[in-house]
């Protein structure tokens, strides 16, 4: 599956953005899909989770309550709806795709196997 993440930009502190990841060559409800993040001189970190059904969702405590994800199997697509945006949010947004459906390892950056090119999400101050 080839995934292509958009929606990135430049807002300000307290304004909402919202990130899309469309996957394209295999059908999406095939996969757990998460997003994750990686700031300048930082490592890549988990931001968030859905499951392949939907059902299931896990935040980083970084962005719960103020970050939500979705998914639209029927159009391929990946939401990450972002809110109350702060300046350590700063970072580029990665959606990435899993075929295991272990709840314990939803938030492991080495279970994902397809990776999306990044958008970049920048708030300012």
């Amino acid at each position: 599956v080839q995934l292509q993440a958009s929606g990135g930009g430049l807002v300000q502190a307290g304004d909402s953005l919202r990130l899309s990841c469309a996957a394209s060559g295999r059908a999406l409800s095939n996969y757990g899909m998460a997003w994750f993040r990686q700031a300048p001189g930082k490592e890549r970190e988990f931001v968030a989770a859905i499951s392949s059904s939907g059902r299931t969702t896990d935040f980083a405590d970084s962005v719960k309550g103020r970050f939500t994800i979705s998914r639209n199997n029927a159009q391929n697509t990946v939401l990450l709806q972002m809110n109350s945006l702060k300046s350590e949010d700063t970072a580029v947004y990665y959606c990435a795709a899993r075929t295991s459906v272990a709840i314990t390892t939803i938030r492991r950056l080495d279970e994902y196997r397809y990776w999306g090119q990044g958008t970049q999400v920048t708030v300012s101050s």
